[in-house]
């Protein structure tokens, strides 16, 4: 049984029948879900005979997506015409979270969100956003079978793909799951294949970055009787490491291991005047909570935040947020 309401796919039926052309935008630093959900939507996009073209700001950082980076440009190949044309969002509410340089260029355009951010405030008819969904990827295929009932091999792979990197491998999904793991099965009957993913998205990282982790569990530090641990990567560090192939997952998932352990806190100096922070906490710890009141969002127990902003000044002011909640 699909989460979403008869009536959210009739209102997308009814943005697509009424457009002729879309530009697919993800967010930018864009991951496994991000891709295959904007992959998704273009495969609904052909079979509906729709023009569109699958934009990202970038970069494509991961190892797991590179595969998929020549699909996607930075800017439009070609301009639609806004009468007859319109921009579909994935795994992104926030029209900034697309990027700097892309947000202006679909500033006129009609837009359709899809999203499963516990932090955007948008339910309105032109969007499908479910806060409890595991994944976007997971409600496009919801979406894919609404419109075509069974879904095709290819495209159930990447979107088997998106779903298995937000949901860490199915390591973040609870007991209520049982509708979730039977949309899975159903790709992998398909020919999604669990072993083969799993190599796709753990292996092949650069011996760099192997360097890099370690040297983030060196600065991490233990707050609240251990109840948060803090880490960060100054510009040094990315000048020394590369930023390719950083593996922020293997990371959260050594430090959260730790016993009494609630919450994780990553910054890292993006520039001079710059800092991005990743948030992860166990079950009791809403993180997006925080992760909004420095402009960010995301999930309960995964958010992050884009911020101007120096490590010195940024981590006191955060570690003070998590005081509130932790103490």
């Amino acid at each position: 049984m699909s989460i979403i309401a008869e009536e959210k796919i009739s209102n997308l039926k009814n943005f697509i029948d009424s457009h002729d052309n879309f530009y697919i935008i993800g967010h930018k630093e864009p991951d496994g879900d991000c891709i295959s959900s904007s992959l998704g939507i273009a495969e609904i996009l052909k079979k509906f005979n729709k023009k569109y073209q699958l934009l990202s700001a970038g970069p494509f950082k991961r190892p797991e997506i590179k595969q998929f980076e020549k699909q996607f440009t930075k800017f439009p190949k070609k301009n639609f015409n806004k009468e007859n044309s319109a921009v579909i969002i994935v795994d992104c509410s926030e029209i900034e979270r697309i990027g700097e340089e892309i947000a202006p260029i679909i500033k006129d355009y009609d837009k359709f969100i899809i999203d499963h951010h516990k932090t955007s405030d948008i339910d309105n008819e032109f969007s499908i956003i479910y806060p409890y969904a595991p994944a976007t990827a997971y409600l496009v295929q919801l979406i894919y079978e609404s419109f075509f009932e069974k879904i095709d091999s290819e495209i159930g792979k990447i979107l088997f793909f998106g779903i298995c990197t937000d949901t860490g491998f199915f390591r973040f999904l609870d007991a209520d799951s049982s509708d979730v793991f039977y949309a899975i099965s159903r790709l992998v009957s398909k020919g999604a294949n669990p072993r083969e993913t799993y190599s796709e998205i753990n292996s092949g990282k650069p011996f760099s970055t192997r360097k890099l982790l370690g040297l983030m569990l060196t600065h991490s530090e233990q707050y609240f009787d251990g109840k948060l641990i803090v880490t960060y990567e100054t510009l040094d560090d990315t000048k020394k490491f590369g930023k390719d192939g950083r593996d922020s997952d293997s990371l959260y998932q050594l430090l959260l291991s730790v016993d009494g352990v609630q919450a994780v806190l990553f910054v890292r100096q993006d520039t001079d005047k710059t800092c991005t922070a990743g948030f992860r906490s166990k079950d009791a710890i809403d993180v997006s909570t925080i992760a909004a009141k420095f402009g960010g969002g995301g999930h309960k127990n995964a958010a992050g935040l884009s911020t101007e902003g120096t490590i010195n000044t940024l981590l006191p002011q955060i570690i003070k947020e998590f005081e509130k909640v932790l103490n």
